[in-house]
């Protein structure tokens, strides 16, 4: 086997690869262009690549191909080229190919065109017979071996008259005449019907006859399937017509050939509207889907359309009928939107009940494989195990619900109930009656009997207090005495009632700059405080943008009726160096957005339907600064900033790390933390 090595890998470099790649030794693919398409296809095929070719120009190469195009890279080849090495230009290498390859096609269409003769000959349910004029047996295929019960070995090359003595042929040949549907009764007592035709050459020569035959049983079993098909037909016509689901099927050019009754009631269409007519002519607004699917051959659901002349607003779902491989048609079953509004309306409200209910997500719906988010799952994980109030810190955005939810499955307290208060969404004046309920006449308005809060609603569950930086300094006060005393006091109440309660707080402010202003109790800080768990930003856990997107989009695909397979290489490098302000929930929105955008027949994710996110070179440029410069991002410098701050602590400590964790103002857990993450940074150092 030749060695060859390829120089060029761009699209004709591709094609020269995919040709030769089975029927030579392609020792390397050189291409300046790493994300050159060449480059690609040869490290999926397992070639060597480079982007210089000299070290690859050996003694040992037979062909060198130059598909680069450029005539300056084919001569300084030729000039460093031994004796034994050939150059040539990559239209050669594709000619000579592409002279092979038609020939081998050439070949295979002969061989599958025999192949296709003998097929149809031996798959006939007939039984067929050629003689020549001499009335010797030329061809005998197997439906005639069966039916005679002679074998074809046995049968060619004998005359017809020892093989089946009844038969006519000779006489066909004689008289050149056919004989159609003729009646006959053989040795072994099977009845048959067949057709004798002479065979007639061109210059009208009797060459010999053909036999076509069949037994009557089969004609008999036959018949009884029809009739059978034909109840199964008036069984199926049935269920159609009693369906409360409108159903309409289309034959395979998209012409209508069947509706039943409840689609005439949604769409206000006949059978002589639609049936033989094509499939847009119950459209008002939208594209035919049937159209589409027929098209695709894959099923399309949940499409919103309006249909019929008082378009009718309605949901479709349509799948392709495939039988044996062939595309038959398509069927379409059409759903009432006032209906479907009216059950999500009600699915709406079980929403909001079960939502004050019960958690929706566990660890296994958090998605993170990067260190800081396993550390942040690891450190939830333990704090389920315990009763200790969860401090959630982190950004808006990455997930801190998410982690609140999956505490709560996680815990013993996990089949009771799971109350979720976003304490920046109820105003002041409401909030502490919402948290700890009220009395009969503790207001102007409040309800006969009285209220119960949150916390009663939780008792023996947990509650998840979002936003808890933005609690008013009285309800403070209040929190503090449930998570101190474990009990508490209604509003316009004089007692007290005790709770059992898994308090789960989370804030995207800063406590500690909060305790500064005194906007923020210091007392519950440190109860809050108990067990604080930091969850990274999405610019901190880039490496887990590809599994989000996997994630993302299956629910996208869920919530808008699509079919998006997944996000291509370069446009997950494009998402992976964005700094993602919005974090987690910024990366769905700009998915869902993407997707909205997408044709329907674009199943995977490319970097043109991504929006032109700003970057740190475009930056730099568009301020006439040089990236030359050895500016460093600002995440970088901060690390290198914050690793430099704590050695030097250390040291002035002499290693001390509890009373370098209290000088710092932080607890000896994070320091740990932050120790493990500025490994690297601190051993260069040092």
């Amino acid at each position: 086997m030749q060695n060859i090595l390829v120089v060029g890998a761009g699209k004709g470099g591709s094609t020269v690869i995919g040709m030769l790649q089975k029927s030579v030794e392609i020792v390397a693919v050189i291409d300046v262009d790493i994300l050159a398409p060449g480059i690609q296809l040869a490290k999926n095929l397992g070639i060597p690549t480079g982007k210089d070719w000299r070290p690859f120009l050996t003694d040992k190469i037979d062909l060198v191909i130059e598909v680069t195009g450029k005539m300056e890279v084919f001569q300084k080849i030729k000039e460093v080229c031994g004796k034994s090495t050939v150059v040539v230009p990559g239209s050669v290498a594709f000619m000579v190919s592409k002279l092979l390859e038609e020939k081998i096609e050439l070949i295979e269409v002969l061989k599958n065109e025999t192949y296709k003769h003998d097929l149809i000959f031996n798959s006939s349910d007939d039984g067929m017979i050629v003689v020549n004029k001499e009335g010797i047996i030329t061809l005998f295929n197997r439906t005639a071996e069966r039916i005679l019960g002679v074998s074809t070995k046995n049968a060619v090359g004998q005359p017809i008259q020892k093989v089946v003595p009844e038969n006519h042929l000779l006489h066909v040949i004689g008289t050149r005449k056919a004989e159609n549907n003729q009646e006959l009764l053989l040795a072994n007592g099977t009845k048959i019907f067949t057709t004798r035709i002479p065979m007639i050459d061109e210059k009208n020569r009797v060459i010999g006859a053909f036999a076509v035959f069949k037994e009557i049983t089969e004609m008999v079993r036959l018949a009884g399937e029809v009739t059978n098909l034909k109840e199964i037909q008036t069984m199926l016509e049935a269920i159609i017509q009693s369906s409360e689901e409108a159903i309409s099927v289309v034959d395979e050019n998209g012409n209508g050939i069947l509706i039943n009754r409840a689609y005439t009631r949604i769409t206000g269409l006949t059978e002589e509207e639609v049936i033989g007519k094509p499939a847009t002519a119950d459209i008002s607004e939208g594209e035919s889907v049937h159209m589409r699917v027929l098209k695709t051959r894959r099923p399309v659901r949940g499409v919103a359309m309006r249909v019929g002349p008082n378009k009718k607003e309605v949901v479709v779902n349509v799948a392709p009928i495939i039988v044996d491989g062939k595309l038959k048609g398509s069927v379409g079953v059409i759903h009432d939107m006032s209906e479907i509004k009216s059950l999500n309306r009600e699915l709406t409200r079980a929403r909001q009940i079960i939502r004050t209910l019960e958690a929706k997500y566990t660890f296994q719906d958090i998605i993170g494989e990067s260190e800081e988010m396993k550390i942040a799952i690891e450190q939830a994980r333990l704090g389920a195990y315990t009763p200790a109030t969860v401090l959630l810190r982190g950004e808006s955005g990455t997930g801190k619900e998410l982690f609140a939810h999956a505490i709560h499955n996680e815990s013993d307290r996990k089949f009771n109930k799971f109350i979720r208060v976003n304490c920046a969404a109820i105003t002041e004046s409401l909030l502490e009656s919402e948290l700890f309920g009220y009395e009969e006449g503790a207001f102007s308005g409040a309800k006969r009997g009285g209220k119960r809060g949150y916390f009663e609603e939780a008792n023996n569950g947990s509650i998840f207090l979002d936003e808890i930086g933005e609690l008013p300094a009285n309800t403070q006060a209040k929190l503090l005495r449930v998570l101190q005393e474990k009990e508490i006091m209604r509003v316009g109440g004089t007692k007290a009632i005790p709770v059992n309660v898994r308090v789960i707080a989370a804030t995207n402010t800063n406590l500690e700059k909060a305790i500064a202003k005194a906007t923020f109790r210091e007392d519950l800080y440190y109860r809050l405080n108990r067990m604080p768990i930091h969850i990274p930003s999405l610019r901190a856990r880039k490496e887990d943008i590809p599994y989000l997107c996997g994630r993302l989009i299956q629910k996208i695909n869920q919530d808008y009726g699509r079919n998006v397979s997944g996000v291509s290489q370069p446009a997950i490098m494009k998402l992976m160096q964005y700094e993602w302000p919005g974090n987690v929930r910024e990366l769905e929105n700009v998915l869902g957005r993407a997707i909205i955008f997408m044709k329907y027949h674009e199943t995977q994710m490319e970097g043109i339907h991504l929006p032109e996110f700003v970057s740190n070179e475009s930056y730099l440029a568009s301020n006439g600064i040089d990236k030359g410069e050895g500016i460093e991002p600002l995440a970088l410098q901060l690390k290198k900033y914050e690793a430099k701050i704590i050695t030097d602590t250390l040291e002035k400590l002499g290693g001390n790390k509890t009373l370098t964790a209290k000088s710092l103002g932080i607890s000896v857990r994070s320091l740990y933390y932050k120790l493990e993450k500025l490994n690297l940074e601190i051993n260069s150092m040092q």
